[in-house]
């Protein structure tokens, strides 16, 4: 008898040693099968990660002309994305000329007050290739200047992707043309965008070198 009760103990030791080495081996089993799931359900997300990163830098300013933007304070394009876009146009010296233009047709306000809008900005270098007297006209006639200044002016925001075979109504009623792709764009098969997509607080900027003329 007592032969039979040791015999019944000894086996139910051996079970209760016997059962949680067994439980922790299909743990570890599901455990690995769980974690290889979870492996696999994140790859699907980096690989998003990675496309959303790609197609990002295309919201980035570019150009040849954007290396010499500064690289801080209020004429960076950290600093003219916090302003409208006459102001912060008067913070990027390269748009010095155009923005003294800008002041003389008493544009300042209609710009910095207008809302969504792409502004196609010549450079110094743009206005330099109009010759002195033809500008200087040009400068001291107001009708004539604000036409040509708000021909510059789309009353909408412009992505690069739009640019690729464009036309758009211009603040002035007329229409610019552009055309390109990647990180090269034309307006009016004239004007090289130089320092295209930076960012205003109320607008799209597309620095070009050449000044455009409405028809």
């Amino acid at each position: 008898m007592n032969a039979l009760r040791f015999r019944r103990t000894a086996i139910a030791v051996t079970a209760a040693a016997v059962l949680p080495f067994a439980l922790s081996a299909c743990g570890g089993s599901d455990s690995k099968k769980d974690s290889s799931a979870a492996t696999e359900a994140a790859a699907p997300q980096a690989s998003q990660s990675s496309t959303g990163s790609d197609a990002s830098m295309t919201d980035k300013p570019f150009g040849s002309a954007c290396a010499s933007v500064p690289k801080d304070g209020a004429g960076s394009f950290d600093g003219m994305a916090k302003d409208p876009v006459a102001t912060a146009a008067s913070n990027n010296p390269a748009l010095s000329t155009l923005v003294a233009a800008v002041k003389k047709a008493g544009l300042v306000d209609t710009l910095n007050n207008a809302q969504n809008i792409t502004v196609f900005a010549p450079t110094n270098d743009a206005f330099a290739k109009i010759p002195k007297a033809d500008l200087d006209k040009v400068l001291n006639d107001k009708a004539m200047l604000t036409k040509i200044l708000t021909y510059h002016v789309v009353g909408q925001k412009l992505a690069p992707k739009q640019l690729e075979n464009g036309s758009f109504d211009t603040l002035e009623k007329g229409k610019v043309t552009t055309t390109g792709s990647g990180t090269a764009y034309k307006v009016n098969d004239s004007a090289n965008v130089v320092c295209g997509n930076v960012p205003t607080a109320n607008a799209t900027v597309y620095i070009i070198d050449s000044v455009l003329m409405p028809k």
